[in-house]
């Protein structure tokens, strides 16, 4: 129940393991594919390592977790990262290195781990992106995800307004249950006509 190795046509979904630090350094330095992460690009390798310990490893023991790196079949080298958290929100979110953007890498990951969530008795997912990244919304639609709402946010620790467009894919039959917290934190919040 954590982080199955899950396979598609081009890809091996698996746990990330120490032997891929370089891997997950490459994905997470970049300064264009870290402006929608809530991070800062990673400095170093040290910072890697941590990263790695922190967000993964940690992960892993826990009884249940979708912590997974993007891998090409032909080499089962990480090239990005997709997850869903196990808190109340259940949020589904991606990062890939640039050069495999705009390939359908991240839709047919995302396809394997909602079915996985699914079949694993999750009963919604929600995900959300800037307004500014609208290829993430797109993702989001690709993968029978449904505008709920906007919020605007001053988003840390990077300390800048951003609009938010939160996205939710329920599981259960329950088609009204919309995830409400964000709506509720934050007082700048509206319904977009998209």
């Amino acid at each position: 129940m954590n982080t199955s190795t899950l396979k598609t046509e081009r890809l091996i979904l698996r746990k990330f393991t120490e032997r891929d630090i370089e891997a997950l350094y490459q994905i997470l330095r970049d300064k264009e594919v870290n402006r929608f992460l809530p991070w800062y690009p990673l400095q170093s390798m040290e910072e890697a390592e941590a990263f790695y310990q922190e967000r993964y490893a940690a992960k892993y023991a826990e009884p249940r977790g979708y912590q997974y790196a993007i891998c090409l079949k032909s080499d089962d080298r990480p090239i990005g990262y997709i997850k869903v958290d196990m808190q109340e929100h259940h949020d589904f979110g991606y990062g890939l290195r640039r050069e495999f953007w705009h390939r359908g890498i991240v839709t047919e990951a995302g396809k394997a781990v909602v079915e996985q969530v699914r079949a694993d008795g999750l009963p919604y997912i929600t995900a959300t992106h800037d307004v500014q990244n609208p290829r993430s919304g797109a993702v989001m639609q690709k993968l029978g995800m449904t505008y709920r709402y906007s919020y605007i946010e001053q988003w840390q620790p990077k300390d800048i307004r951003v609009t938010f467009r939160m996205y939710q894919l329920n599981f259960d039959g329950n088609e009204q249950r919309v995830y409400k917290k964000y709506w509720n934190q934050y007082a700048e919040h509206f319904v977009e006509v998209l």
